[in-house]
């Protein structure tokens, strides 16, 4: 590898594996395991068996302890973990390191889009990207590429985290003062229907909830590959989806309530199109902010959450007021 230079952090993870890795049959025992093992041993070291089927898709990963500590008649597929992190075969370098700090394994193996097995890269690639960038100026690259700035890695000072995390919360001061704005301009509906302002924590939270859960879900989707406009679109027409029968099951619970409670029909069907509408957008909005800071070449580990929540405040509050505005006029 070339040395003192970033450049090859963005080659294809492919380049740099390993395809004479350690492999099992699910309807193999572990004594019929072993003796394979014994009779045929890769060439490269063992870290981890890695279960196939007959299409040679991955299946499920045996650490080596376990196998040897299992008894001889159990199947692979007992003991083998099923939920096997691995890396896509449209991933960098720089993509795997991050997989090796976020999950502390030992090895990974990459796969096709169909889950097939095409080799394993371990530790060893990480540790040597470390090695080989021994200047500190690209040590620092390359944990800022991952989304760890290693000066605040290393520092313990209350001030420095401050400093890092406050200017993000500036997004959530701006959102509550434009929600409060617009809750302004619909004064004359707040006041003849007090109601609505006592769901407007109900419908927020509900929103809030929603964005959030779609914020870690792009996260962890961002863990290995670069998004595309393509793969996007597809990704938030799905969310959509989500986004609106979940806004539909909690808008149904709660104006079950508001009608037993209330008896305020305009109320209600607000509470019905507010919540229902805040939610769905609630959870594009979630998906799309991380994917569209990482498009922009930005980290969105500590940007996503503050500005998500500050536009779904916004966004969530205008259905409300503006429906409850429609309906009430």
């Amino acid at each position: 590898m070339p040395t003192n230079d970033a450049s090859h952090l963005h080659d294809p993870v492919a380049h740099h594996m390993r395809t004479d890795f350690a492999r099992l049959a699910p309807d193999q025992t572990v004594g019929e395991a072993i003796r394979t093992a014994r009779a045929a041993p890769p060439e490269g070291r063992i870290i981890y068996f890695y279960v196939l089927d007959r299409e040679d898709r991955l299946v499920g990963v045996v650490p080596t302890r376990r196998l040897l500590l299992s008894d001889d008649a159990v199947p692979i597929c007992e003991i083998m973990v099923q939920r096997v992190v691995a890396i896509p075969a449209s991933a960098t370098v720089l993509d795997a390191c991050e997989f090796f700090l976020l999950h502390r394994l030992l090895a990974f193996p990459v796969v096709d889009a169909e889950r097939g097995m095409l080799g394993v890269v371990d530790v060893d690639l990480y540790t040597e990207e470390l090695a080989d960038l021994d200047r500190r100026e690209d040590l620092d690259d390359l944990f800022q590429l991952i989304g760890v700035n290693y000066q605040e890695s290393q520092s313990r000072s209350a001030v420095a985290a401050f400093a890092s995390r406050f200017p993000w919360l500036v997004a959530n001061i701006a959102g509550g003062l434009v929600a409060a704005f617009l809750s302004g301009l619909f004064r004359d509906e707040l006041e003849r229907a007090v109601a609505l302002a006592m769901f407007i924590p109900v419908v927020l939270a509900l929103a809030e909830s929603v964005s959030i859960q779609s914020v870690s879900i792009a996260l962890q989707r961002l863990h290995g590959g670069r998004p595309t406009v393509a793969g996007l679109l597809r990704d938030i027409r799905r969310e959509l989806a989500t986004g609106f029968l979940l806004g539909g099951a909690a808008a149904s619970v709660v104006t079950i309530v508001a009608l037993s409670w209330l008896g305020q029909g305009p109320v209600v069907l607000a509470l019905l199109g507010g919540i229902t509408g805040g939610v769905t957008a609630a959870a594009v909005i979630g998906l799309a902010i991380p994917n569209m800071l990482r498009l922009l070449a930005r980290e969105p580990q500590v940007a996503a959450g503050p500005i998500s929540l500050a536009a779904t405040d916004m966004v969530t509050l205008t259905v409300y007021l503006c429906l409850a505005r429609w309906l009430l006029g």
